[in-house]
């Protein structure tokens, strides 16, 4: 089984819809996405997740099952050096987060003060547990770490949601911290990610990720990846975002 997990258009926040760059990156998505045999389809129910899915899926007379638990992962803390308000809780500083050898840690990321004030463990563990539930529809049922193969198979499924949750997707497929990967990598607008089943003994599968981040779509058009989760590549960089 192969998973696409895509990541929503250049955003509009403020209407949670896409920039009219937006909406172009969908369309090129679009012609990409729409070439392939998919089984299934899975969308956020946020807007510019909804609309950068619906090029697709109008192009191919499909529909998406809208699930809750792929919204964006917006669980807030009360990060070190930011004391009048709760700061989304992957959106950390290097020098503070790095500091904590808990947050490299799959099973003590979510055992820190912080995070429990935060509730964030419960949040992950409910997006998880969703997302098991669909794997297992699929024919592929969580044993610990890895999954029992109940039904082979070489379908392909796509999901359209947001860069922190692909990451609470991404950190349980491969069972590492999801701290490390919300920090330390950086998925551009329409970019996908795919990961597929390897079945090396017969019942037995794990996720493997072949290409993360996949924007040649957008590079086929000339179209420039959106600055979009990024911050500046350096401090005194005009027009790139600082903390």
């Amino acid at each position: 089984m192969k998973l696409l997990i895509i990541r929503h258009g250049d955003p509009d926040y403020e209407i949670d819809s896409l920039t009219e760059k937006g909406w172009r990156e969908a369309e090129y998505l679009s012609e990409k996405i729409s070439k392939l045999d998919v089984k299934a389809f899975y969308v956020s129910p946020l807007g510019r997740a909804r609309d950068t899915a619906s090029c697709t899926l109008k192009k191919m007379k499909r529909s998406a099952v809208e699930c809750q638990w792929l919204r964006e992962f917006s669980v807030w803390i009360w990060r070190p050096d930011v004391q009048e308000k709760k700061m989304i809780a992957w959106d950390w500083l290097p020098q503070d987060w790095m500091q904590d050898e808990r947050y490299y840690s799959y099973e003590k990321w979510h055992q820190t003060e912080i995070m429990k004030e935060g509730k964030v463990r419960q949040e992950y563990e409910w997006v998880t547990r969703n997302f098991d539930e669909v794997l297992k529809q699929h024919g592929y049922v969580r044993e610990g770490r890895y999954y029992h193969v109940e039904e082979s198979n070489n379908d392909i499924i796509v999901f359209f949601c947001h860069f922190g949750l692909s990451c609470v997707l991404l950190s349980h497929l491969m069972n590492v911290s999801p701290m490390v990967l919300w920090h330390q990598t950086c998925a551009a607008p329409t970019s996908v990610t795919t990961v597929v089943t390897e079945e090396r003994r017969e019942g037995i599968a794990q996720f493997r990720m072949t290409s993360f981040g996949d924007i040649s779509h957008l590079y086929v058009h000339d179209e420039e990846p959106a600055f979009a989760a990024r911050f500046c590549e350096s401090y005194g960089n005009e027009g790139e975002r600082r903390d």
